[in-house]
């Protein structure tokens, strides 16, 4: 580990992979079992939870005192433990390396990785729930027998990914592969770096592509432009970003001192967001479905195949992350382009409410949808149908455009209006191209059309 790598380990905190400790406690060996039960990860002791640096002393009594907390591991993991210097500080690392032998054991209990948390196993269902998983193969750790290294290996590509992440080139190029883990034990590529490093990587995963589509109008029957983004995973982030870049709207404002601000209809952080999340989670099993980025009058939607994991119960969404591809999300957050586990949601939400904009909607059943809604001035636009739709019905819009998640009970009970009304109302309005209901009756969000 470099200086460089260890400081933006340090910028990027605890995630799904990292741990810091600032000694060595009996919690120890929960995390270095979570980390074996999951997807590997790495201890760092003698750094304090808000990323200082402390240092930790290394004599024969610490190590002892280590040796004994992993001896409490059962089966013995597969661990490196190396002492690193850091501005004359010591910091003690422990690489834990997940392999086919899981479940580990400490202490008799099974930990697993959650987010940026280590969790116990507890009941009947989350243990079994875990040996559901840890016997799937995750798409990224599997190999593909298509694929020669390093003939159909892109150094070119595999060099720009060096520098970006600032990692050394002195070594040579294999066994900086071999540390990066993008080897399987039968010494075949893995899929994660095919998606990186592959010349042509759809030669290899056709169906790993994002399809950008711009619509005339709310729905799919008018497609104005219709684009296939290929190539890597960060090719396809870059021209996914700049197809939507370059159909949203954008305003220049000049400030006092200093240049122009660029500010998109949409914050450019939240749809930056939304594709990187397409791309880090979606089910790169599923060869029939690729991500879509389409481009409504009113609205955005980013989808990606493959709803919320199974680890993640549908109330904590939003608060947990456990990504589908960690070795893809490791990439992309060694690229600067994910930050703390488990925060996007969030920030996606506030940045929208910043703009006051409506909240995003996210559909997590089967396939994953993010819905963005483009700013519209409403109230100018329902001016314009004052005399031709019924009272009832600009009351009804009013209420779905301040929540379109909004049930026929509360819109019955805020708008007092029978159901009957209420519905009879709805179909004149669907009818008038001003009103669709988008997804089912119980998951699904309205959509009022302000475009006509």
């Amino acid at each position: 580990m470099t200086n460089k790598e260890l400081e933006k380990i340090l910028k990027q905190g605890e995630s799904y992979t990292v741990e810091f400790k600032r000694s060595i406690s009996k919690e120890i060996k929960n995390e270095i079992c979570s980390f074996v039960n999951s997807s590997g990860g790495k201890i760092l002791i003698g750094v304090d939870d808000d990323n200082t640096v402390c240092g930790i002393k290394t004599d024969n009594k610490i190590r002892s005192q280590l040796q004994t907390t992993i001896s409490a591991i059962s089966p013995r993991p597969n661990l490196k433990i190396d002492d690193y210097e850091y501005k004359g500080k010591n910091i003690i690392i422990i690489d834990c390396i997940a392999d086919d032998k899981k479940p580990y054991v400490s202490s008799g209990s099974i930990y697993i990785r959650i987010g940026a948390n280590s969790q116990k196993l507890t009941t009947a269902d989350e243990i079994r729930e875990f040996f559901q998983q840890a016997n799937k193969i995750f798409f990224g750790k599997n190999d593909s027998d298509n694929f020669s290294y390093p003939q159909d290996f892109d150094t070119k590509k595999f060099n720009r990914f060096m520098t970006k992440i600032g990692i050394s080139k002195q070594l040579p190029q294999k066994q900086i592969l071999e540390n990066l883990e993008l080897f399987s034990k039968k010494d075949k590529f893995l899929n994660s770096g095919i998606l990186f490093f592959a010349k042509n990587v759809q030669k290899h995963h056709g169906h790993a592509s994002v399809r950008c589509l711009l619509f005339k109008g709310i729905n799919k029957t008018l497609i104005f432009d219709d684009k296939l983004i290929t190539g890597n995973l960060t090719e396809q982030y870059e021209g996914a970003l700049e197809f939507l870049k370059s159909k949203l709207e954008l305003r220049y404002i000049i400030e006092t001192a200093g240049p122009r601000v660029e500010k998109y209809e949409i914050p450019e952080t939240v749809f930056k967001e939304a594709i990187i999340n397409a791309l880090v989670h979606r089910d790169y099993y599923e060869i029939g479905g690729k991500t879509h980025i389409e481009i409504y009058d009113n609205r955005v939607e980013i989808t990606n195949p493959g709803g919320l994991v199974n680890t993640i119960k549908e109330n904590e969404f939003g608060q947990r992350s456990v990504s589908r591809n960690p070795k893809i999300f490791s990439f992309f957050q060694r690229l600067d382009l994910v930050e703390q586990v488990g925060s996007g949601i969030t920030r996606m939400r506030e940045k929208m409410k910043d703009e006051n904009l409506p909240a995003p909607h996210f559909s997590i059943e089967g396939i994953f949808v993010v819905t963005l809604y483009r700013p519209i001035e409403f109230n100018k636009w329902l001016e314009s149908w004052t005399d031709k739709i019924s009272k009832n019905q600009i009351a009804i819009l009013k209420a779905i455009h301040k929540n379109s998640e909004i049930t026929f009970a509360k819109l019955s009970k805020e708008i007092k209006l029978g159901k009957t009304t209420i519905n009879n109302n709805i179909q004149e309005l669907k009818e008038l191209e001003l009103l669709q209901r988008v997804g089912s009756e119980r998951k699904g969000y309205w959509s009022v059309s302000t475009k006509k």
